[in-house]
């Protein structure tokens, strides 16, 4: 039986309440990385490397806005349901990046419900676009995440293992997801949107790093 949307509205606010304030859950998959040895970092070095997990977690916040926001307004069924399978996978990142803060004695962004409503907003615009558009913006936002982790590889320490193995991961899983909306018959963004895309992400980016 299909939801009302008094009912999809509740459980879309409860979804946005267990990702910005409560403990991230666990993950299916095992965590990458996480039997390698911890080497000792000075405290730039630790600074520096929770900020860039913190990045890639308020990353993960933000797919999950988006993936809910597009799958609340998407045409058919099938989309949607591609929506919240891409969701579920992105939980596994979320739990991983929030495990390695935690191991570097560091917390989230403060400004992760911000992040979360914006995604959101912008995910529902997407989906209300059209099917073909939703997909082409999963294709174009993977594709700038996909960029964006291999950035953060050339950034963090050789000998960070655990962070590296992580992100390495997760670089894996968004190249498929942008992969699949391709394949399902994603439309090509035009230019100028993706440069707005990548506009903000710049921002949440810098922000995020250390707020």
């Amino acid at each position: 039986m299909s939801q009302s949307l008094s009912d999809r509205v509740l459980s879309e606010f409860d979804r946005a309440l267990r990702v910005v304030l409560a403990p991230a859950p666990a993950a299916e998959r095992p965590r990458p990385g996480a039997d390698a040895e911890e080497p000792e970092f000075d405290e730039r070095q630790r600074r520096e490397i929770a900020g860039l997990m913190r990045v890639n977690h308020t990353g993960e916040v933000c797919a999950q806005a988006l993936y809910a926001g597009q799958a609340a307004t998407a045409r058919t069924a099938g989309v949607r349901a591609e929506m919240q399978q891409a969701a579920d996978e992105e939980v596994d990142h979320l739990s991983w990046c929030a495990d390695r803060l935690r191991e570097l004695d560091d917390r989230p962004s403060l400004l992760n419900p911000l992040w979360y409503a914006g995604s959101f907003t912008i995910g529902a615009l997407a989906g209300a676009a059209g099917d073909r558009w939703s997909l082409g913006f999963v294709e174009a936002t993977e594709r700038q995440v996909e960029a964006h982790l291999q950035n953060h590889l050339h950034r963090l320490p050789e000998n960070d293992l655990r962070s590296r193995a992580i992100v390495e991961q997760m670089k894996i899983d968004e190249a498929r997801h942008a992969d699949l909306a391709h394949e399902a018959g994603a439309a090509r963004l035009p230019a100028p949107v993706q440069g707005i895309m990548a506009l903000t992400a710049g921002v949440m980016k810098r922000l995020a790093h250390r707020i």
